[in-house]
């Protein structure tokens, strides 16, 4: 009963390789919506998740509606500067899906709108715009983990 992380165009290897490190040490899937700003052969992707790729289980999609698609029961949790909710409000459950958007936009702005009810926010100051994505993606992850008593982890 994983848990998932969504990211919707992710734009920057360091950060992916990063996620993708944490995916493997947490037992986590990953699961990729195209177009990504890279591409999977990325020496700098490759090097953020050191060798680590081998305890991954990683799912490409095509775009959101094919994510949608290929996913129609998941309990998806949005996350986003925009959220209403702080991050530690969600009640997550096995096998929840954690959506993150790019780094340089977030996710769409018509997603946040038509699930507000399931968009979070990591709580910081008003005068910088947001959290590095990878480190935005540990603290939820392990939020996640915690609540659900850390399943499988030593």
């Amino acid at each position: 009963m994983p848990i998932n992380i969504v990211l919707h165009e992710p734009e920057i290897p360091y950060n992916t390789g990063n996620i993708a490190r944490t995916c493997a040490c947490t037992g986590a899937k990953l699961h990729l919506i195209e177009p990504l700003g890279f591409s999977l052969e990325d020496k700098y992707l490759k090097r953020a998740g050191l060798d680590y790729w081998q305890y991954l289980d990683v799912k490409i999609y095509r775009d959101l509606n094919d994510f949608f698609e290929k996913n129609r029961d998941a309990n998806v949790f949005y996350f986003s500067t925009k959220g209403k909710q702080y991050y530690t409000q969600a009640i997550y459950t096995d096998n929840c899906y954690l959506m993150f958007g790019k780094e340089t936009a977030g996710l769409p702005q018509w997603l946040i709108e038509q699930n507000i009810h399931k968009t979070f926010r990591i709580p910081m100051i008003s005068d910088v715009r947001s959290l590095n994505l990878s480190n935005a993606v540990a603290i939820v992850l392990y939020e996640a983990l915690r609540q659900l008593n850390f399943p499988n982890l030593v």
